[in-house]
């Protein structure tokens, strides 16, 4: 008895001490190159969650990528400066002003690419019509197409650009398409994909993939979120919508009649040879192989708008789409407007927002009324009282639609539309790109979409959210933790 008792107490003593050594070392570790909040949470985590803290942050704490995806990524960028370089340089339009080309000049160093002028850009927030015009462009093209979106399905909706694809291919168009494994692997039509893809001439790969077997581990929530295609090198298409039809194939999506609200950019210009600088950096990334002679003739001017392609993610230094988002949400005089499916901002961004619509401007910020995904829901909606208390007036698209877009505007100025959520994973864990417009037309563009929102968007009163249940209000509390851990 004295014997197993002696046993039990050195084991007791023995996982105490490794306890203590595991909280000791997490507090020297896990702040370094974090923000305070994220650090705070995963402390948290860790200290109150013995051994489930520990494994989370080994999996998902780290954001670097593996060293052989983290040496050509730098190489990459590297050769992506280099021939950057090499653009004949066009002075800004007299229209630019101060605040924007400062914007312009805090893009070009922190991404690399410069911004451009003569671009024409359509906006298109009708989810069939993106498609066929998607895929219209695709039957034009001479040369090669690519590909990326972070959801990619093959449906009753997508098929016709998959054929448009294939019939490309059958004329001997290169086609390429990149898509994130995990977020299409999802999707259940998943397998019916991979055996088209398989069986036909399109060249393929999946981005960022888990396959342990092959060697191939990294934290799993890292994902490449992009969505573009460009053809030819003379339209891109870039925007918020993924690949798949509305209802991204889910029954019980299909039965609550929810379906997804996106906005998707047509361009035609010099931003089409930027947009397929970040499509073949990704190419590269996954493949080795660097597409020098579709980026060798830089897209002609078909339009007066100035603009500028913004790729951020791992593989870009100092999170530099919450640096624009932050500068220009500063910089703005007389309105800003946002629409965001997933509003979860850093200290940096909220204090941006609230201190604008302190100081008189116009904040309005629209996003989905219904849950559709329950821990961000709730994250989000811990933001509202400050925000609601700042002046910042929030519009709540009607369920069972799930407001998807990801845009801004501010002022008459500047429009900003993209992958990126104005979310703490958009800013540091996922790969993004925004196209930023410098002019007062595209703004007009948007301010359409933003009137056709709040036509039917219902407003969220301070006084209705402050009489909300206190069950409700410590979920939300609660869950804002989860968007720190990162």
């Amino acid at each position: 008895m004295l014997s197993r008792m002696t046993a039990a107490e050195v084991t007791s003593t023995s996982i105490y001490v490794i306890d203590v050594l595991v909280k000791v070392i997490a507090l020297g570790v896990v702040p370094k190159n974090r923000r305070p909040s994220s650090a705070m949470a995963w402390l948290l985590a860790i200290f109150f969650i013995p051994g489930i803290g520990l494994i989370g942050y080994l999996l998902l704490g780290q954001t670097r990528l593996d060293r052989r995806r983290h040496a050509r990524q730098r190489a990459l960028n590297d050769e992506v400066t280099e021939y950057v370089r090499g653009l004949p340089r066009v002075p800004h339009p007299q229209t630019i002003s101060e605040t924007d080309a400062a914007t312009i000049e805090l893009n070009e160093r922190l991404g690399s690419l410069p911004a451009r002028a003569g671009n024409r850009i359509d906006l298109i927030d009708d989810y069939t019509a993106s498609v066929e015009a998607m895929t219209a462009a695709v039957d034009q093209a001479e040369t090669y197409v690519h590909v990326q979106f972070y959801i990619t399905a093959c449906d009753h909706v997508t098929e016709p650009f998959f054929d448009a694809l294939d019939r490309a291919a059958a004329r001997g168009v290169r086609v390429r398409l990149l898509l994130d494994h995990l977020g299409s692997r999802g999707i259940p039509v998943w397998r019916t994909l991979v055996k088209r893809l398989d069986a036909s001439d399109i060249d393929w790969h999946p981005l960022l993939p888990i396959n342990p077997l092959r060697g191939q581990i990294r934290r799993p929530d890292l994902r490449n979120h992009r969505k573009l295609l460009v053809v030819d090198g003379r339209i891109a298409f870039t925007g918020s919508q993924n690949l798949i039809e509305p209802g991204y194939n889910k029954r019980k999506n299909h039965r609550a009649g929810r379906e997804w609200v996106e906005l998707n950019a047509r361009i035609e210009g010099p931003l089409v040879t930027a947009l397929n600088v970040v499509f073949a950096s990704d190419w590269d990334t996954e493949t080795g192989e660097l597409l020098r002679s579709e980026l060798a003739a830089p897209a002609p001017r078909a339009g007066d708008v100035t603009g500028q392609i913004v790729p951020s993610g791992p593989g870009v230094d100092a999170e530099n789409n919450l640096r624009a988002f932050t500068y220009l949400m500063y910089a703005a005089k007389k309105r800003i407007s946002i629409t965001s499916p997933y509003f979860v901002p850093d200290e940096s961004l909220l204090y941006a927002v609230t201190t604008a619509a302190r100081r008189g401007v116009e904040v309005e910020l629209f996003v989905s009324e219904g849950k559709e995904q329950f821990m961000v829901y709730h994250a989000q909606r811990s933001y509202y009282e400050a925000l609601l208390e700042a002046g910042v007036r929030i519009y709540l698209y009607p369920k069972p639609a799930v407001l998807h877009s990801k845009h801004f505007s501010i002022d008459d100025e500047v429009a900003v539309l993209g992958s990126s959520n104005m979310d703490m994973r958009s800013f540091a864990l996922n790969y993004e790109v925004s196209l930023m417009l410098f002019d007062g037309e595209p703004v007009a563009q948007l301010r359409k979409v933003e009137d056709g929102y709040r036509a039917i968007s219902r407003e969220l009163l301070l006084e209705e959210w402050l009489a909300r249940p206190k069950l409700a209000a410590y979920v939300d509390n609660a869950l804002r933790l989860t968007a720190a851990l990162q």
